[in-house]
């Protein structure tokens, strides 16, 4: 008999047994339930297979992270040795292990600059959290207990713990659970198409960088800790900032006596076209924050690498208690290893950067050439398109923000490609593997998909520009 993942009940009972007893993130329960969760049944490569059988093409990498495609057997090779070795011992009460020393060796080897130590999670949140407790710990051990505040971006996503949804700046999330926890404030993010006016986007770049300096001296700097924030701006609609934008922050962070936490849960392991973002924008963090890519989601796996200068005054201090269960989980260290054999033997970054990735953003900007789309943004395997009715003012919609965006997703999951909306933006970031004749599938859909928006926006009477 073969397993019930595989032989699976039809999917009105699996959407039966699904509404009755799994409760989904980031959902509205009773809603989804009524209409049936769409179950994913298979993968191979690019592309999801349903219960009905249909295949998708998945433009989003199930959520940023299977950098090398699904269905890679090496992985569940390097899965199954690991569990029949060891599969599980904690890295508490001074003990380690294999999977985990070669794990962190791996990634000082690939990691820019000196971020040669590694604290290892079980997720993106969880590295947030450590990364939160690691800054205040670090200036508490250098005798400046006051530096406390971490300054972080609206409209960032760090997480959904209480520590990371606090770092991130959802305002969506903070209604839910008395967010964000104290200790935490926000500056503008570097979104020029939607907030930057009358300013050019070089301007408009340096303004929004220099709020951060604002925040440092209105906050002082004898009690700010940190500053957070992603290359690019994933989950916020894949924002990509003014080329202004990021050598003024680093201006910014050179003057002050404050460290600077690269958030690259979504950007790292060859997303921009480098193994990190902050390879792609020159940035030099004190600690950097992985997950997503680090295993290509075949398991949870997530860590905060973290630079000589702190892990010398952290290793140096009193104990830091702080750590997880599943803290270098040896079967997830073992398949994060041969995620990145596979990534470094195939030269999957390198293709991206050099034929896929160049060919992707050729395709993708043309989609500015359809009346609904006002910019299109790319940086190596993430892109966004923003919808508007009207380009050349940048106009929002009349309806409700994200009314036009959910159209959107519908029309392309109805054309079997999984492409996500962000308010009013559309946003791809597809398996690193993807080849250039999915890209023109998966560019085929999107412009199909907009084709069918555009028409239904226009007959829902829903083509009107907001009032300024």
């Amino acid at each position: 008999m073969r397993p019930m993942s595989e032989n699976h009940l039809p999917t009105a009972e699996l959407q039966a047994l699904d509404a009755a007893h799994h409760m989904h993130p980031f959902t509205e329960g009773d809603a989804l339930n009524a209409k049936g969760a769409r179950i994913i049944t298979a993968a191979q490569g690019c592309y999801l297979t349903d219960s009905d059988g249909i295949e998708i093409l998945d433009g989003m990498a199930g959520l940023w992270c299977v950098n090398i495609g699904y269905g890679r057997q090496e992985m569940a090779d390097a899965a199954a040795r690991q569990m029949r070795q060891l599969p599980f011992y904690n890295t508490f009460f001074q003990t380690s292990h294999p999977p985990a020393i070669h794990l962190a060796a791996k990634l000082a080897e690939i990691a820019p600059g000196d971020l040669n130590h590694v604290f290892f999670n079980g997720s993106g949140s969880d590295s947030n959290d450590t990364n939160l407790r690691m800054a205040r710990v670090y200036w508490a051990h250098q005798g400046k207990p006051e530096k406390q505040v971490v300054i972080s971006r609206w409209n960032g996503y760090h997480g959904s713990t209480m520590g990371a949804a606090s770092l991130g700046g959802m305002k969506g999330m903070h209604k839910q659970g008395g967010l964000p926890i104290p200790g935490i404030v926000h500056i503008n993010q570097p979104d020029w198409w939607a907030e930057g006016g009358d300013m050019s986007p070089e301007e408009f770049g340096i303004a929004r960088a220099r709020e951060l300096e604002e925040m440092i001296l209105e906050v002082g700097e004898d009690k700010v800790a940190a500053f957070i924030a992603e290359p690019v701006q994933g989950a916020g609609g894949v924002i990509v900032p003014p080329d202004s934008y990021w050598p003024e922050i680093k201006r910014i962070l050179a003057k002050y006596d404050i460290l600077f936490i690269a958030d690259e849960v979504i950007c790292g392991f060859g997303r921009t076209g480098n193994w990190f973002g902050c390879q792609t924008y020159d940035l030099h963090p004190d600690i950097m924050t992985i997950a997503k890519g680090l295993s290509s989601g075949y398991l949870p796996i997530g860590g905060s690498l973290v630079s000589d200068k702190v892990a010398q005054v952290i290793n140096a201090g009193d104990e830091f208690a702080h750590g997880y269960t599943y803290s270098a989980h040896p079967v997830a260290a073992a398949v994060a290893l041969e995620n990145l054999r596979i990534l470094q033997d195939e030269k999957i970054i390198e293709t991206v950067q050099a034929e896929t990735g160049p060919y992707l953003k050729e395709k993708w900007e043309a989609l500015t050439d359809h009346p609904m789309v006002g910019e299109a943004k790319i940086v190596g395997m993430m892109a966004s398109i923003a919808l508007t009715p009207d380009k050349a003012s940048r106009a929002k919609f009349a309806a409700k923000a994200g009314t036009v965006g959910l159209m959107a997703r519908e029309r392309c999951f109805a054309n079997h490609l999984v492409m996500r909306h962000v308010g009013d933006r559309m946003i791809i970031s597809p398996p690193l593997v993807i080849t250039k004749p999915e890209i023109d599938l998966l560019i085929e859909r999107a412009r199909k998909a907009l084709d069918e928006t555009y028409a239904q926006v226009k007959a829902d009477g829903l083509w009107k520009a907001a009032e300024a």
